[in-house]
């Protein structure tokens, strides 16, 4: 069996700054009267809106999926990393290292070790505090209330109108994640992470994407605590 040593966590912190309104619902269970139809998540203390790890972690693991051209309905697995060949089954297997293989997947102590532990853990992204503080001293909201409807094609008249709440561009919350290094890992890995990250500001973050939302941009990223922008808008996520 291959020994398996954890040799270093690598730290990469930034601003994630918003170009666009974000949208991620709170999913209210109960509706009120006069009240915002979809509001965003927020802390339960301060009513701050935030950034859930698990909401970054997931878009970046679909658009690295798509990427490798392996992506179906559920996550990617062993089996497809079985299935893929050549660079494909490279890109598979460190998509795989990076964020892990379902517990429901039963695999033999070779297999599991081929893999090895997740790699990548996302914190979630709060409010930037002197951004905040600035917000909060001019007397401005933390969110906006975005009115939409839907237009009926034949009549061109508005239907179905409806309020959103969201995060209004310019916005800015703290993001930081880590990377587990292991005995062998490739420098590949962090390459796969900074072309995730160059991908989440191509695409988008959180709810309502092909209207414009979520569009999201990283600075004053660091590695280590050492500045990375460079190297970070350097990224050519799909080659070439």
């Amino acid at each position: 069996m291959t020994q398996q040593q954890l040799t270093a966590i690598t730290t990469i912190t930034a601003t994630l700054e918003l170009v666009t309104g974000l949208r991620i619902g709170a999913g209210d269970s109960e509706m009120h009267i006069g009240g915002v139809d979809n509001t965003v998540i927020k802390h339960p203390h301060t009513q701050s809106p935030y950034i859930p790890g698990s909401s970054l972690k997931g878009k970046m693991r679909s658009l690295l999926e798509w990427r490798s051209g392996a992506v179906k309905e559920e996550a990617l697995g062993w089996k497809d990393y079985e299935k893929a060949s050549g660079s494909a089954q490279l890109e598979v297997k460190r998509i795989l290292q990076l964020f892990g293989i379902s517990g429901d997947a039963k695999l033999g102590i070779e297999n599991i070790t081929t893999i090895g532990p997740t790699r990548i853990s996302f914190w979630d992204c709060n409010l930037n505090k002197d951004w905040e503080d600035r917000i909060r001293e001019d007397n401005f909201s933390l969110t906006e209330v975005k009115s939409e409807n839907r237009i009926n094609r034949i009549s061109g008249v508005a239907e179905h109108p409806r309020q959103t709440e969201r995060v209004p561009a310019g916005a800015q919350f703290d993001f930081r994640l880590s990377v587990k290094k292991l005995a062998g890992d490739s420098d590949d890995l962090l390459t796969t992470v900074l072309q995730g990250l160059k991908l989440l500001e191509l695409d988008s973050v959180g709810g309502s994407g092909s209207r414009g939302y979520g569009k999201v941009k990283f600075i004053n990223l660091q590695i280590d605590g050492a500045d990375a922008q460079a190297r970070l808008n350097a990224v050519k996520p799909f080659g070439g």
